[in-house]
């Protein structure tokens, strides 16, 4: 298994110990012959902040490497945790008597409460996630 989650990307910024890097991440329909065609299809680009002691010019192409037990976590935090606040309240309500719709509107928005609070511990959770740059 592999021990780390990597993605090419372009140097866009530059400052003092850190690059910005855009990286383009593509969904599975991007590698299809169709996928120009196709509405479905999606590319969206992201900017990583990487602090690195090396100098590094705009435009240059780099990998940026997170390791797969940080990438474990991540996906724990952005969809399995939700999911399970989201069935608890659902099925919670739903067994205390509370009609359907109800209950599914309050899952939605107990599950929006919880990405409020990780955004608002977003910089906390930015200081676990450390991206490097492979040589």
């Amino acid at each position: 298994m592999k021990e780390e989650v990597s993605h090419k990307g372009r140097v866009v910024r530059t400052g003092p110990g850190t690059v910005v890097v855009a990286i383009e991440q593509q969904d599975a329909c991007s590698q299809c012959h169709a996928a120009g065609l196709c509405t479905l299809s999606s590319a969206v680009k992201k900017e990583i902040e990487v602090p690195t002691r090396a100098v590094y010019a705009e435009g240059d192409t780099v990998e940026v490497v997170l390791s797969s037990s940080m990438g474990m976590k991540a996906v724990f935090l952005a969809y399995f945790l939700p999911l399970v606040v989201l069935l608890a309240v659902v099925l919670g309500l739903l067994e205390a008597g509370v009609t359907e719709l109800p209950a599914a509107l309050s899952g939605i928005a107990a599950t929006a409460l919880y990405y409020f609070v990780l955004w608002l511990f977003r910089k906390s959770l930015r200081k676990e996630y450390i991206f490097t740059i492979k040589d």
